[in-house]
Order: C-alpha cells, then structure tokens, then sequence
C-alpha cells in the first residue's frame, strides 16, 4: 500500500488530500499544527496525526527523524498561512518573515529531510502553491508578503529539482486553483473537492524525468 504524507491536513485542500487519499486505499499521514486541529481526520479512518508546527525548524528535522526509514510515495507539502497586504509596520514586516518561515522555508525544510524516503519509493514531492507567485503574471498587485512567499517557494523547489536530477523521483509545484476554503473565501469558483480530484490526476500522470515544473490543477504550465 503506497504512502503518502500531508502537511497541514486538518482544514481546507490538505484535509480533503488526506480525504481522498484515505479512501482510495493509501496508508495517509497527516501534520497538523495542534491536537484539536486533527479531530476532522477521525472520521476517514486510519489516519496517522502527526503534530508538526511549521514555524518550528528543529521540530521539521526531528519529524524527518521519526521517518527514517519508512518508504515515502508521495509529500504534499500544502500547510500555508495568509498574509498583510502591505509592509509599513514592525507588526507587518514580523508577519511577513512568518508566512515566509510557513509557506517558504518549512516545505523547503521538509523535502530536504524526507528526500531519502521519497527515494526509497520512487517517489513525488509536490508543494501546493500559487499562481500568485508568478512573477510574470503579477499584473495586479497586493498580497505581497502571500506573492513573495510562493515566489520563494517556487525558487526554492526548482533549485531542489536541479540538485535532485538524477534521483529517481518527481518535483512539482500545483497551483490548486481559486478553491472555496478559510484561505480562499466563500467566493471562490472551486470546491475542495474538484481541485484535489484535479490535482490528483496531474500527481498521476507524473514521471521520473518530470522535476521543476510549475503548473495549475488541470496540468497547464504556469509562467515563472
């Protein structure tokens, strides 16, 4: 039975991966921030919580340690938080070095610990980004802290994906969409569940060779 781990799995697009994972047979294992974060995972079963705060680097190495060893098919790096839409307060610039630390450097953190396991699978690392990292396609502005970060994000795991060439293992980054969550608000044209079912197939369909690529949730190259 394959494997796969998902982080920030307690709400939102991570709690539905970890719904249909779950149901299709994979052995799932879940981060959430708190124990009362994992309490909608009670009912798809036997799910493995974890309790992992992104912001907490030693605690990312020390999770890469309790999964030595264990084979690793598929990583959804996916918790993210939001952020201030300007930059002109201490109180602004504090939020943005921590939707950094959340959204850029912990799922950076992440695969680099948990590399040797997605190996040992063959496996796919996949972070669930945004179209609003682009920098190509910035043509509106705001969110700058929530743009930077998944421009980070972006840079960060293409330069993974050029170190990890010859590993025998898939590198994306999927844009979910404009999907109906806390994050995307109750206007947002996506539910759940039809943006996992779409990401879903692109995870499927991708190969060894397939490492760096940047893409929304029918499969569609996004621009840098």
């Amino acid at each position: 039975m394959p494997t796969v781990l998902v982080t920030g799995g307690g709400r939102g697009i991570g709690l539905e991966f970890v719904r249909q994972y779950a149901a299709a047979g994979w052995n799932v294992v879940a981060t959430v921030r708190s124990a009362g974060d994992g309490d909608a995972l009670r009912a798809f079963g036997d799910v493995r919580v974890e309790i992992l705060d992104m912001r907490d680097f030693e605690a990312l190495e020390s999770f890469g340690e309790r999964l030595r060893g264990e084979p690793l098919d598929l990583l959804i790096a996916n918790a993210g938080i939001t952020s201030p839409g300007e930059m002109r307060t201490a109180e602004e610039a504090n939020r943005f070095l921590e939707v950094l630390a959340v959204n850029s450097v912990a799922p950076t953190v992440l695969a680099s610990v948990v590399a040797s396991n997605v190996n040992a699978a063959r496996g796919k690392m996949i972070a669930i980004t945004s179209q609003m990292g682009s920098i190509a396609d910035n043509g509106s502005g705001g969110w700058l802290a929530y743009r930077a970060s998944k421009a980070a994000l972006n840079a960060a795991w293409k330069t993974l994906a050029v170190d990890m060439a010859r590993e025998p293992i898939s590198i994306a980054m999927l844009h979910p969409g404009w999907v109906k969550t806390d994050m995307g608000g109750g206007g947002a044209p996506l539910a759940p569940a039809e943006s996992v079912t779409a990401m879903r197939r692109v995870i499927d369909g991708l190969g060894p060779g397939d490492k760096g690529l940047f893409l929304n949730h029918r499969g569609e190259t996004l621009p840098w």
